[in-house]
């Protein structure tokens, strides 16, 4: 088994180096608000095996519907790749609080759907996150959500009947990759950002899952930053991770 696993591994690397001369840069304006155009190394792809998209999020990089980027960035290097070991993670006190007051939550796993009652909670999230922003719940689906090129399900959070968070993940047997997380903003005293990353790493550590990938850390920037909490984590700089415990 070590062996077959070594050989894949030798495979991914092999494809993803050869699939290097179809990135391309593209810069537009900083979707975190930093003073500067963001500039993406990035490239579309109509499928990715499971095995070739683990080695690219163990290289730091990102997706988003079909495209898969890294940031590269002249004058900024604030988005930085997180993610959890779930064998080494440990709640600490704040955490584990969270965890205990949604215990009331009723938590499924299903195939991406695009459902009015999705829709209808994508819309109420935006609104509050992002208010101003011209892209709707349905252009988050077609562009983003729905255009997918791995395993991507939806993990919903319920209270009772009522949908209160869905999780949109890539899923492997062995990595988890968060790509979007959005909740009722009634619920916000609840946590659900942090019930979700808790429930997810939870659930990677009950079905052996190496990796939980959070997405970007982004210290100045409050919905991003709050990730760096969760210890320990890695962090992904210089072409490495490394393990932060303090």
């Amino acid at each position: 088994m070590v062996a077959h696993n070594n050989t894949l591994s030798l495979e991914a690397l092999r494809i993803k180096d050869e699939l290097q001369k179809y990135f391309v840069h593209s810069s537009i304006e900083c979707p975190y608000g930093m003073p500067h155009n963001a500039i993406y190394n990035q490239a579309l792809f109509d499928t990715m095996p499971d095995f070739v998209m683990g080695v690219y999020l163990d290289s730091g990089y990102r997706r988003n519907g079909n495209v898969i980027y890294s940031m590269h960035c002249n004058e900024c290097e604030a988005c930085v790749p997180i993610r959890i070991n779930p064998k080494e993670f440990k709640a600490n006190r704040n955490q584990r609080r969270t965890f205990n007051k949604n215990q009331d939550i009723d938590v499924t796993i299903t195939p991406l759907t695009c459902s009015e009652e999705n829709l209808s909670l994508l819309e109420k999230f935006l609104a509050a996150r992002y208010p101003g922003r011209d892209s709707s719940a349905l252009d988050y689906y077609n562009g983003f959500f729905l255009n997918h090129i791995t395993n991507t399900v939806e993990i919903s959070y319920r209270i009772g009947s009522r949908l209160v968070g869905v999780s949109i993940v890539d899923l492997s047997t062995d990595w988890l990759n968060i790509v979007f997380f959005y909740f009722d903003p009634a619920e916000a005293k609840r946590s659900p950002g942090t019930f979700n990353i808790l429930h997810l790493i939870d659930f990677c550590r009950q079905k052996e899952i190496k990796f939980t990938y959070l997405g970007y850390w982004i210290k100045d920037v409050k919905q991003m930053s709050y990730k760096a909490s969760f210890k320990p984590h890695h962090i992904f700089r210089d072409d490495t991770w490394k393990v932060i415990d303090l």
